[in-house]
């Protein structure tokens, strides 16, 4: 077992102001130590498939949830949905997606993609943080998932 193992939030965010402001919202609700970062989506890809630096993770342990930004370089967050929903072993990790764009056609295509929510960052701190708090605690106290 590894220390990615037991992973519960995977965060994939490119933003380091944004990433640091999200792990501290879930330090707040006392989950932040089993949060995982990962900068890009190639990075989150690699992690749920446990390849290139996350190879000897446990191929058979998911995070509970997954906290997507969508606008990130290498490979953006749409992608990493289509990714992962169109395989069947990592299809039923539930998506959050969390940016800053309320474009239309991105929660469109994100809930066409399969997403579970979608969720506009609030520009002020205060709120971001009850947002992200909101949203751990209802993805990992509140909701079920198939074993």
């Amino acid at each position: 077992m590894t220390e990615y193992d037991d992973v519960e939030i995977l965060l994939v965010e490119d933003n380091r102001q944004d990433a640091e402001m999200t792990m501290r919202a879930l330090r707040k609700c006392k989950i932040a130590n089993k949060v995982q970062w990962a900068k890009d989506g190639v990075e989150a890809l690699n992690f749920i498939r446990c390849t290139g630096e996350f190879e000897s993770r446990n191929k058979n342990s998911f995070p509970k949830v997954i906290l997507l930004d969508l606008k990130m370089p290498r490979l953006d967050g749409l992608d990493v949905i289509r990714a992962l929903k169109a395989d069947e072993v990592t299809r039923k990790i539930p998506i959050v997606v969390m940016t800053s764009s309320n474009q239309e056609r991105d929660v469109t295509e994100s809930y066409r993609l399969g997403v579970n929510g979608y969720v506009t960052k609030p520009v002020q701190s205060a709120a971001f943080m009850e947002a992200v708090a909101n949203i751990g605690m209802f993805w990992l106290f509140v909701n079920s998932t198939p074993v």
